[in-house]
């Protein structure tokens, strides 16, 4: 075949003979055009470009449509994938967006207590943390710093009374953001 030797008159007639019906061809399957064009000028790209080692079994003309058909399998292929990717990544909801709101103010919240907490005078902070974190009774903090019962029952409320009163300040200021 003369083609394989590389004539561009072989080339050009081929061209001419079988673009605007495998154009037609491709143009029912896709609905497209410019896609249709694409699909085709790329099969006669391939062909010039690997002319010298394909083997022709078939009649040229089926060996066309084939190769074509099988680039347009390929784009719908392509288009499936692509659907089912995009289909995977969803917007979030109202609701999904609402509980993301929470968990930010619900850790921005976590972070101001832990910052406040930080903020007590060291004692009163040993006191607090053994409470509240350890799980202590009052009378295990009071064996454990050597110091009275009643002494620890007045530093947590002062603890609690200076965390109540930030907080409530914090909170009222994110309400105000949240508006």
């Amino acid at each position: 075949m003369l083609l394989k030797q590389g004539n561009h008159t072989a080339y050009a007639r081929l061209y001419d003979r079988y673009f605007h019906l495998l154009f037609i061809y491709a143009f029912k399957r896709l609905k497209d055009e410019a896609e249709a064009k694409d699909v085709v000028q790329d099969f006669f790209t391939v062909l010039w470009v690997k002319r010298d080692t394909l083997n022709f079994t078939a009649v040229f003309p089926a060996y066309c449509f084939t190769a074509v058909n099988n680039r347009i399998i390929d784009i719908f292929l392509h288009q499936r994938v692509t659907d089912k990717y995009i289909g995977s990544i969803s917007l979030p909801t109202e609701q999904e967006e609402a509980k993301t709101d929470h968990l930010v103010r619900e850790k921005q919240l976590m972070a101001y207590i832990d910052k406040e907490i930080q903020a007590l005078p060291v004692k009163m902070r040993k006191i607090f943390e053994l409470s509240r974190k350890s799980n202590y009774t009052y009378k295990e903090i009071a064996e454990e710093l050597s110091i009275s019962e009643k002494t620890v029952h007045r530093q947590m409320s002062n603890a609690l009374l200076r965390l109540r009163t930030k907080l409530g300040l914090f909170v009222f200021l994110m309400l105000l953001t949240k508006i």
